[in-house]
């Protein structure tokens, strides 16, 4: 034992094998300012690196001579125990660094911020009632009083499918009643669009300027000034996106995230976690109160419901039919091919048409297209050959320029003029894939007179007004329509179920709801158009509007297919002899099975992979029950590979959110 003033530091290394906290000598003139959570300087291994103190000893059981602390960059305390222990739990979870993760959780220091003298941050103003959605269902007004009481129930809102239900409001209404029991809120969405929408909500109701925002898109200065509004305990609601998850709330009552489905909630980064998982441990961590909710219901969230984890708040099927839009569908049965023939070959049946002249008048029309752009990929008229460019071999597309129609290859912007197909001849062309461009041109024709809106790519509307007009988007990019679009239209459906991805049909169920969300419900004439299959299960269960019966199904298929969520899997991604070190140096439990390597495909390069590399990838399943032992071999073995100097990166995803 080492009897001295003591500081344990968290260091920024992402190296495996020095996973793991260092002590240092505090010497007498940092010993005030070296308080836990501060930020300091250190020598380790032979070069300065930042850190943070997570802890102060009075003594070290390090066996060894400590090195000094160099230098207390702030004394700010922004990394607390709870923080410490989160991040922990996350980096373990996930086959990562402590370091990986701290990188992501805590943003980095504005200096002039930090000195300022902070401003009074105003008080919320908790009103008695709140009106809303969630209170109206079944154990939604429990659910509220268990939070109003101080207590910590966990739940998942299955929300109904309609521009009359408003789950922002709801979201308000868990947050007040958890601010009544004296405990802080952190409400989390995918992306700065909704956030917007939250917080107009939450202002609304408790006041101007008593919530703390954190996103990507903020200044360094404000997001660094509302981070330590958190830290500090002044801002007792916080509102964020991903990296939010981590954000350090003052007696944390309450942690709700909105649709955990979205792809926005997985990191790009290592260690690659989802902040749906960073939810639930932090909750539990924290005894903090869960809630989950959704449009759509992803099979992570059945998983829970089944095994009794989550509680579900959802209206009964009447009443989500009575409440939902009614949805139709242009497809190829034999009264649909009776009333039009043309139902099962065309892109735009007759359907559509009906559709958008019926509620045209009543106000704007939402059509959802997957691509954005003019003609996304071209083919030959003949033979069906793809065009490529002759340069690079790329894809070529057709895209508007002052009026004319240009092909461009898609990889290097090539001009392709005066093509003919080199396997028949012919030098006529078809559009196999149509973007939102060509979309509104075909709709603008065949409505003259129509305003014709196009929101997708880089022109992203976030509203429009409650006029007649012809809204054109890709999913994710759909505008709120004042008052609730009076009709929506679901274009090239099998475009959207026909990727290769173990996801694709929960992803395109979710999307497809979120469109449903922003149409009125069918008592006041709002309705649905689908163009695709009708025997299709994920249409089918959209035309029912039951999201949470597909999600059963489809976790049902996953349980005897052996997939996410039913198994854990990991994927490991590197060259072949990287990824055979790896499987040796992991001691592996025996019920996992060795899948691969097989080329990745389109991986692509990051995560310290080499570019000019061949990349191939290894995956480990196992069954959940032996999913954490699985993960900690795996992490045990980056070490080994980390200490040996061994060569070729290898990227670690652990139950990753895209499985091709």
């Amino acid at each position: 034992m080492i009897e001295l003033p003591v500081a344990r530091c968290a260091i920024d290394v992402p190296l495996p094998h020095l996973d793991r906290f260092f002590d240092y000598e505090v010497p007498e003139a940092l010993d005030e300012a070296a308080c836990p959570g501060a930020r300091v300087r250190v020598r380790f291994a032979g070069r300065l690196r930042d850190g943070f103190v997570v802890e102060r000893l009075a003594v070290s059981d390090a066996g060894v001579k400590l090195s000094r602390l160099e230098k207390v960059i702030s004394s700010e305390p922004v990394l607390g125990e709870q923080q410490v222990t989160l991040i922990r739990a996350v980096a373990d979870h996930c086959a990562g660094t402590f370091s990986d993760v701290m990188r992501l959780a805590i943003p980095p220091r504005h200096a002039a911020t930090e000195k300022a003298q902070p401003k009074p941050w105003p008080e919320p103003s908790i009103p008695e009632f709140v009106a809303g959605p969630l209170s109206d269902y079944p154990h939604g007004a429990q659910f509220l009083e268990h939070l109003a009481a101080g207590e910590s129930p966990r739940a998942f809102w299955q929300v109904v499918a309609s521009a009359a239900q408003d789950p922002w409001q709801g979201l308000v209404q868990a947050c007040a009643a958890t601010l009544r029991s004296q405990r802080g809120v952190l409400l989390l969405v995918p992306d700065v669009k909704d956030l917007e929408r939250l917080r107009e909500r939450l202002g609304e109701t408790l006041g101007a300027g008593c919530v703390a925002v954190l996103h990507n898109d903020l200044g360094p200065a404000a997001r660094y000034r509302n981070f330590l509004a958190a830290s500090r305990g002044q801002a007792r609601v916080v509102i964020g996106t991903r990296a939010a998850a981590f954000a350090p709330v003052r007696d944390l009552g309450l942690v709700a995230l909105w649709d955990d489905g979205d792809d926005l909630w997985a990191e790009p980064r290592a260690p690659y976690f989802h902040a749906r998982d960073v939810a639930a441990l932090r909750a539990t961590q924290q005894k903090a109160a869960l809630l989950y909710a959704a449009r759509g219901r992803s099979c992570e969230v059945q998983h829970w419901i089944e095994r009794s984890w989550l509680l579900p708040i959802e209206m009964p099927s009447a009443e989500i039919r009575r409440l939902s839009p009614a949805v139709r569908v242009a497809a190829d049965s034999d009264l649909a091919l009776e009333r039009d023939p043309l139902a099962a070959s065309v892109r735009l049946p007759n359907l559509v048409f009906e559709t958008i002249r019926r509620s045209l008048p009543q106000g704007p029309v939402l059509v959802q297209v997957p691509r954005a752009g003019y003609l996304v990929a071209l083919a030959c008229q003949t033979c069906r050959t793809p065009v490529r460019c002759a340069a690079c071999h790329g894809p070529v597309q057709s895209r508007r320029r002052d009026g004319e129609q240009q092909l461009s290859c898609r990889w290097c912007g090539r001009l392709v003029v005066g093509w003919q197909c080199g396997t028949c001849g012919d030098r006529r062309l078809r559009a196999p894939v149509v973007g939102s461009v060509r979309t509104g041109e075909e709709l603008g024709r065949a409505f003259p007179g129509t305003l014709v809106i196009d929101s997708s790519g880089e022109c992203v509307r976030s509203q429009v007004g409650g006029e007649p007009a012809l809204v054109i988007a890709t999913p994710g990019a759909e505008p709120v329509a004042e008052g609730g679009y009076a009709a929506a239209v679901l274009l090239d459906t099998v475009m959207q179920l026909s990727r290769p991805d173990l996801r694709v049909a929960e992803e395109a169920l979710r999307r497809w709801m979120n469109v449903l969300g922003l149409v009125r419900p069918g008592a006041d004439g709002g309705s649905v158009a689908v163009v695709g299959p009708s025997d299709d299960r994920t249409i089918q269960a959209l035309v029912r509007t039951d999201p949470g019966g597909f999600a059963e199904r489809e976790l049902a298929d996953r349980f005897e297919a052996r997939f996410p969520p039913a198994a854990k899997f990991i994927t490991l991604e590197g060259n072949t002899r990287a990824l055979d070190e790896m499987v040796q140096a992991s001691e592996l439990p025996e019920v996992v099975d060795v899948l691969g390597p097989v080329p990745a495909g389109g991986s692509g390069p990051g995560g310290g992979l080499d570019p000019d590399e061949e990349i191939h990838r290894l995956t480990l399943r196992t069954p959940g029950s032996h999913g954490r032992e699985l993960t900690a071999a795996v992490k045990a073995a980056s070490a080994v590979r980390s200490a040996k100097k061994a060569e070729g990166a290898v990227r670690v995803r652990v139950d990753p959110a895209a499985l091709a």
